[in-house]
Parts: structure tokens; sequence; C-alpha cells
């Protein structure tokens, strides 16, 4: 049996590149592979259920999207904080570098116009290359070609390393068409292989393609979220494996080159599957506690007489955006400046809500409970 893989092609310059082959490779499912495809698709199918008994569903999604947003962008070397994306969102101005916070904006507008798309539109390279656009736009890879693909060679390194001394040399530029075309119709193939395996084998030709100059790895994420919520395998976009990917990062890239090197889909594949697991039990588990939240926050304001239905009211508002404004409780509740003021003011009592500017005027309060339950996994 030849290479699975691909192959290495010598170029003019003196250096290798990595031609993949065409997906699907021969795959041996032995035991363990099963097992764990098994494993992982139980933990979706518990996740994608999950869902369906939060307060409010469609909050913990958007809230999860920033968190992935955030570590994707962290694992990119992005040194920004949840508590940075939040006061940006809120209008304040952020401690950390304006620009990092502009690469998770962007990760959390891509993912939102792409999952938008796919609910009536099929995953394919126009879909992708307007996802990259969006995702580069402003920041630091902006004159990196937004959107189109490389028109020079590209290399995964240490920084300030050659060509020569990179850890893999992806495909020449003018390969780039013609592999991105073939990894689109896989993409769309309709045939027997598990949802799993074929996003795991996806995500991986992506990313040894690298087709663009700028922004690789947030797009072969992105990729994996998009296609498990177009294919429908979750009713809502909720597995993001950033958090897994971020924690066994040097892992993550030596399985990636076990596939180019050695021909090893194997390992790869358990290695994703095993990053299903993780992260759908780490999601689950946070629904869990966003859900005990709720029911210990209504029972502190019942058992301390504060505020009635508009406190309930608040509460429910908070579980929507956990930074607020004393005029925008008011705004959306439609109460008085004043009585927002002694309601918001009567929940910090009750550490419900914490003041974040340390300002007398123009207060901002943060749902502090939740945010530390999303935030998980993401300090810098």
């Amino acid at each position: 049996m030849g290479r699975k893989a691909g192959e290495f092609i010598k170029q003019p310059g003196g250096y290798d590149v990595f031609i993949p082959s065409s997906l699907p490779p021969e795959i041996e499912y032995d035991d363990e592979l099963l097992l764990a495809l098994s494993k992982a698709d139980a933990a979706l199918a518990r996740l994608d259920g999950v869902t369906e008994v939060l307060p409010n569903p469609d909050v913990f999604v958007a809230m999860y999207v920033k968190k992935e947003a955030l570590l994707s962008a962290q694992i990119e070397g992005t040194q920004v904080s949840l508590q940075g994306v939040l006061e940006f969102e809120a209008n304040l101005k952020p401690k950390e570098d304006i620009r990092d916070i502009r690469e998770v904006i962007n990760y959390i507008r891509a993912m939102h116009y792409g999952i938008e798309q796919l609910q009536n539109a099929d995953l394919n390279l126009e879909l992708i290359n307007e996802a990259h656009k969006m995702l580069i736009a402003g920041t630091r890879g902006s004159d990196k070609k937004p959107g189109r693909y490389k028109d020079r060679q590209n290399f995964l390194g240490t920084p300030g390393g050659t060509i020569f001394q990179a850890a893999f040399v992806p495909p020449p530029p003018e390969k780039i068409e013609q592999l991105m075309q073939e990894l689109e119709k896989f993409i769309n193939e309709k045939d027997k292989l598990p949802v799993l395996i074929r996003i795991a084998l996806i995500h991986a030709q992506f990313e040894t393609i690298h087709p663009y100059l700028d922004g690789n790895g947030r797009m072969g994420r992105l990729l994996i979220a998009y296609y498990l919520y177009w294919t429908k395998s979750l009713r809502r976009p909720l597995l993001y494996l950033s958090f897994y990917l971020k924690k066994y990062r040097t892992e993550y890239s030596e399985n990636l080159n076990k596939i180019r090197y050695q021909d090893d889909w194997e390992t790869w594949l358990k290695f994703f599957l095993q990053g299903v697991i993780e992260v759908s039990e780490n999601a689950i588990q946070s629904a869990r506690e966003i859900i005990a939240l709720k029911e210990n926050s209504v029972k502190t304001l019942i058992e301390h007489k504060v505020g009635g239905t508009n406190a309930l009211r608040l509460l429910d508002l908070l579980f929507n955006n956990p930074t607020v404004s004393i005029k925008e409780v008011a705004d959306e509740l439609k109460i008085s400046p004043v009585a927002a003021n002694k309601l918001v003011n009567k929940m910090a009592g009750l550490g419900i809500l914490h003041e974040i500017t340390g300002k007398e005027r123009y207060q901002i309060f943060a749902f502090v409970a939740f945010i530390a339950i999303i935030e998980k996994g993401t300090r810098i």
C-alpha cells in the first residue's frame, strides 16, 4: 500500500512541500478508535439535548461563541481576556490591546455570519472565503489578502526561523485552488462516513493545505462548528474545540504532523474524538452550573424580598447581557432611572452584581458568577 496522506515534493528553492492526497484516506478502525467514536457520538447527543433545558439556550450559545472566539485567538498568541471583550462590547475603554480584541470580535462576527448563511446555503468555498475575509479584516493580518488564497509560500515554524527549519511546509500557491476544490467536494459528499470522522478529516486537510497567508488556524476551527451545524449534528452551534486544542496545543501540532510524515491518520482521529468528548462534557457541566445559578439567584431574591417582578426581569436580562448600566436597566425594564438605580444597588448588595468601572458616575455592573462559568479555561 502506498502513502495514504500525500507526498513531499522538492521545490526550486531546495525545500520540500507536502501535497496531500484527496480525502478520504484508508482508515484502520481498531477497537480503540471505534470506542472513541461511540463515546464522542454519545457526548455530542447529550450536549444537543442539554440545551433544551437551559433558561435561555440562545444566550448560552452566544456566550459560548465569545468563549470560543477568545480561546481560538489565544491559540494564535493573542493576549486578551473575556473581561476585555465584555468591556469593549459595553463601550468601555478596555485595558487590553484593541487589535487583540478586534481579532476576537471578528471571530464572533464570522461565526454568526457562517451559521446564518448555512441555514439556507451549502458549506462551500465562497462562504469559507467570505468568512476568512471577515475574520482578519482590520487586524494585524489585514494586509495578507483577506478572503483570498496565498500568493507566496508559507510555512509553520518558530518565529524568526527559516523555511529550512520549518516544522511543516504546506503546498505552494499554485496548488491551492485545486486542493480546495477537492476539499469542497469531500465536504459535500453524501456517504456513510460518520460525521465526526468526516469533520476530523476536513479540519486536518484544511490545516495541511494552509490556503491563506494568515488566519488558517482560526478558519479551520470555525469550519468544525460550521460543519456540525450544517449537517444538523447539533441544533445549535455549541461544539467548540479551541478549549481542548489550547490545552493540548503541542499534541495537536504533533498529531497533524503524524498524518503528514507518518501516514498516521488514526492517532489524529482518536485525538480529535477525545476532544469532542471532553469539550461536550465541559459544555454540559457549564449548562448545569448556569441552571443552578439561575435557581439560586431567584431563591436569593425571594428570600431577601428584593424587587418582585422587576428583579426577576432584571435577572433574565443579565443572562442575556451580563454587563449592564443603570440606563440600560431602566430602558429594558421600562422603569424610571431612580427605580433602576435602587434595584441594581439592591442586587449589588446581595452580591449578584458587581460594579466594574470604579467610577461614581456612568457605572457598569457585571453578573460575575455567570461570567465566571463561561470564562473557565480562558485565563491567559
